[in-house]
């Protein structure tokens, strides 16, 4: 299990967590929903070690390190100049445990070609295929829907799902509900720096009522002002 007790991340004067906690269970898909600017990115770097929270976050009882995680950032930086093949190469330097060219072909990439001709989301699925071979005990995947077309989501849900069985804990975040509500185990929505509340499937629908009269309640009296002019 994952644990996170008491965690704040503020950059300069500016509070982004406030003594969060969270406790995520191995074996399962936990989500993280928020709007934007919520913070899950802050969230995620802070599992990570962006800045040490040594004292607060801890796996299974002892301090978590970046050796047991694989961390799929929004935008993945590449190389210039690099193929497809020599990107992943990288992460097979790195010990990767699973059968790595079978996991190359999942998606299906120009390999041999430079990642600098890649669309958006080609390379997602490159950054997603190295992400997924590493063989880590926790994967943390910032936005990874997003560029992805209706085959590879499912792909990528089906490798999860498959993840889980084996073991592995797995955090997703998203500022979209319905990307994440067919595939995760709960959803935790993280409001005002802290988790707000952890959602079980049953309880998906009061979460997507909650996102939707928090936009109106926020929203609905200036969109009201610039529309009724």
């Amino acid at each position: 299990m994952l644990t996170i007790d008491n965690l704040s991340v503020s950059y300069g004067t500016h509070t982004v967590l406030s003594q969060l906690d969270l406790s995520l269970e191995r074996g399962g898909i936990h989500g993280i929903v928020g709007f934007n600017g919520a913070g899950k990115t802050t969230l995620l770097n802070a599992i990570y070690g962006i800045p040490a929270q040594r004292d607060c976050i801890r796996f299974d009882g002892a301090p978590l390190s970046r050796r047991d995680i694989a961390y799929l950032e929004t935008e993945s930086f590449f190389y210039s100049r690099i193929t497809g093949r020599d990107y992943l190469k990288l992460f097979q330097a790195c010990g990767g445990g699973f059968d790595f060219e079978t996991l190359c072909s999942v998606f299906s990439l120009p390999l041999d070609h430079f990642v600098d001709s890649y669309s958006t989301g080609m390379k997602k699925k490159l950054a997603l295929t190295g992400i997924l071979s590493l063989d880590r005990k926790v994967l943390l995947l910032d936005e990874p829907f997003n560029g992805l077309d209706l085959e590879s989501v499912s792909v990528l849900q089906l490798a999860l799902r498959k993840l889980c069985a084996a073991g592995k804990l797995v955090v997703v975040t998203s500022h979209i509900l319905e990307s994440l509500s067919p595939l995760c185990d709960a959803i935790h929505l993280l409001q005002d720096g802290r988790i707000y509340k952890s959602y079980r499937p049953v309880e998906y629908p009061l979460l997507a009522d909650k996102l939707r009269a928090d936009a109106v309640a926020k929203y609905d009296a200036a969109l009201s002002r610039v529309f009724a002019e």
